[in-house]
């Protein structure tokens, strides 16, 4: 059975509305080890009838055996593994990939081989065959280093790499002197001899088809002279037989045809390396915005939630007045909170834990010694005051005492940064402080909290007994008017309650900055508010949904600054993801650009057994690791970015391990996205077609 058979083909291109045929009625048989030269004059024929017997191209009409097998009936997909395994192919031009070496070149056509190999194995064999063709001491050098010969000779062992059946040769001495142009020659009649490698040769020149042992002369498109020079005794072709892998076979090729793309995208991203990092400067960008965005946002949100942790996520405040609406309105001196509403809500609401009546002192100078310091706020309230913040541990000292409270002793708990501007090293406990030109003496030092939701300073504050703060350092009466309640300095010795009759009624009824309510936990904190607002509107008389108070809930402001927090990250996150895209965008420019550099190589590879999943697959794999080193450089840049605006902006940040994970999603999926048309347009190109673009 003949190797090829040919009967009737016919073939022919449509030009416009022309169709123009150029090959008739060809009829052709090629036995197994014969070593054939297909001649003519230019346009002839003889180039296309090549490209038919090397399955690029299919006929218009007629059949077409290759051993055994029906070419006409393959899919694309068949026709790819039947070049890879049956064809080798040697070019005029040579074809060799520019920028890799000799033994790279050699062992390309082995990425798109349906056998199983390891690369050792091939690249053992490449160099043998560069041996075998007198390379073996240029097998490094790149083709701009070897010489015309030297090439051809790299394209020979490029063909035979695969173990083809069949090679065919176009113009193979067309680019060579003479005496080179022999020496290919005599390397064609040794692996016809040798090896028994069936040779269809094209040429226009005599005295080359003369080498041949069949000269089959083209005139016209069809088959004018067909004679024998010497002809010797054929083998039995073997049939070649398409069989279907199991599916983990198939799986398993299918992961080392991609692992193969994957070296050869890395190839040639590294090729041009300037312009492959100015490609994924976009994507960098847009990852490292990310990055930074999402670090800063959740260092935000976690100090958010540390901070509403130490202020006491289950806490309200209630403030005297009611809700403003409209024009800002002058609080009604009526609109108040006081000690005994403090009581009633501790009493009454068995959620709550404590209630601590609260005043304030701000702009006071706290003295000691010769140094002096304004603390950010004097407080006046009861031991609830440190239970309700979660103060419930004093670092040094005791708290004051119920007893302290009702005589307006002149004690108080400072703060570690009050304790650092004063006193240093000192240990501040019994030492003797002014604020108003009152003398305290200190008992204990809070513990360090830090700053809280709006940046202010927790650390800053003094705190004493409300009634010292009310009566001895903010000078405040019951009705709201500035100066001292009693000439206290003129009965020394005596306490508050001994010098004033009915001053514990009096306690009791004065007017308050605020009340601070523990509740006993976060799901309870609506049901409270129901009964505080219940219980004050029935203590302060109030009727239908009037109120002369405001609850405040630290949850709410932490989760109003959260959304901002999120709503600006958001914002953030909409300008990085606008970067990815003219990432995306620059990467599909370069991807097309390379695709028209590169439209001889794809020719190539589709000649040597690639097929347009083969060049899909590897455009893709080129513009998903472009994004994808983008996106690991992207998030080494916005960690180092977001740790710099932490160091130097004194922001909160987070490592996130999720938001890495999104950026290397993101960056597959805009390498997907817009590698895609490239990838598609190079993998549509005819491979007839590619090869001789210029």
């Amino acid at each position: 059975m003949p190797l090829i058979e040919l009967k009737h083909i016919d073939k022919s291109y449509k030009v416009g509305d022309l169709e123009l045929a150029v090959l008739k009625n060809v009829s052709l048989n090629i036995e197994a080890g014969e070593y054939v030269a297909l001649t003519g004059a230019s346009g002839s024929g003889k180039t296309s009838l090549m490209n038919l017997l090397g399955c690029l191209d299919r006929p218009s009409k007629g059949s077409f055996t290759f051993g055994g097998t029906d070419v006409r009936h393959l899919s694309n997909l068949q026709l790819g593994q039947f070049r890879s395994s049956r064809i080798g192919f040697v070019f005029q031009s040579f074809n060799l990939l520019p920028r890799v070496t000799a033994l790279e070149n050699v062992c390309m056509p082995s990425a798109y081989s349906t056998v199983k190999r390891t690369q050792s194995c091939i690249r053992q064999q490449a160099r043998a065959l560069l041996t075998m063709v007198g390379l073996e001491k240029r097998m490094h050098h790149s083709p701009a280093k070897l010489s015309g010969g030297e090439q051809q000779r790299v394209a020979i062992a490029r063909s035979l790499i695969n173990h083809p059946t069949v090679l065919l040769a176009d113009e193979p001495t067309g680019n060579l002197d003479s005496q080179t142009g022999l020496e290919i020659l005599q390397l064609f009649r040794r692996l016809n001899l040798e090896q028994g490698i069936t040779i269809v040769l094209v040429t226009h020149d005599a005295a080359v088809a003369n080498n041949a042992d069949r000269i089959i002369r083209i005139s016209d498109g069809r088959i004018a002279e067909d004679s024998r020079t010497g002809y010797r005794v054929a083998s039995e072709a073997t049939p070649y037989v398409f069989t279907t892998p199991a599916r983990r076979q198939r799986a398993r090729h299918d992961l080392v045809i991609a692992w193969g793309a994957m070296r050869i995208a890395v190839q040639a991203l590294g090729r041009n390396l300037m312009r492959t990092m100015l490609t994924m400067l976009g994507v960098i960008i847009g990852v490292a915005a990310v990055i930074a965005m999402m670090e800063i946002s959740y260092g935000a949100s976690a100090a958010i939630t540390v901070t509403v942790t130490k202020m006491g996520a289950n806490t309200l405040a209630i403030l005297p007045g009611g809700p403003q609406r409209g024009e800002a309105k002058i609080r009604d001196k009526n609109s108040i909170v006081t000690p005994d509403d403090a009581e009633a809500i501790r009493r009454e609401c068995p959620d709550v834990v404590c209630a601590a009546p609260v005043v304030e002192a701000w702009g006071q100078q706290v003295v000691f010694g010769n140094k002096s310091w304004s603390p950010e706020i004097v407080i006046g309230s009861t031991s609830q005051f440190l239970n309700a913040r979660n103060w419930n541990d004093l670092e040094l000292g005791r708290e004051f005492t119920d007893r302290e409270i009702r005589s307006a002793s002149k004690v108080c708990l400072i703060g570690k940064t009050v304790v650092r501007e004063l006193f240093k090293t000192q240990n501040p406990i019994g030492a003797e402080i002014r604020v108003k030109n009152v003398p305290f003496t200190v008992i204990g030092v809070l513990k360090e909290k830090g700053a809280n939701l709006l940046g202010t300073d927790q650390d800053d504050l003094l705190v004493a007994p409300w009634t010292t703060v009310k009566y001895r350092v903010s000078g405040a009466n019951s009705d709201g008017a500035d100066g001292p309640l009693i000439p206290i300095r003129a009965l020394p010795g005596r306490s508050l309650s001994e010098r004033l009759p009915g001053i514990q009624h009096a306690m009791r009824a004065e007017s308050l900055d605020q009340i601070l309510v523990k509740v006993s936990s976060t799901d309870a904190i609506a049901r409270v508010i129901d009964e505080i607002t219940l219980l004050l509107r029935d203590r302060h008389h109030l009727s239908g949904n009037e109120a002369d108070f405001q609850i405040y809930d630290n949850a709410e402001v932490s989760n109003i600054l959260k959304k901002t927090v999120t709503m600006l990250s958001g914002l953030g996150m909409s300008i990085a993801l606008i970067s990815l895209i003219v990432g995306g965008v620059g990467i599909m420019n370069i991807m097309l650009v390379s695709v028209t550099e590169r439209t001889r190589e794809i020719g190539l590879r589709m000649a040597v057994g690639a097929d347009a999943r083969d060049i899909l697959r590897q455009f893709l794999i080129e513009a998903v690791a472009l994004c994808l080193m983008g996106g690991v450089i992207g998030i080494l840049a916005g960690r180092g970015g977001s740790l710099l605006a932490g160091k130097i902006l004194d922001w909160p940040t987070q490592a996130s391990p999720a938001a890495a994970a999104i950026s290397v999603a993101v960056s597959v999926i805009v390498g997907v996205t817009f590698g895609y048309y490239p990838a598609w347009r190079a993998s549509r190109l005819n491979p007839i077609d590619a090869l001789r673009y210029e």
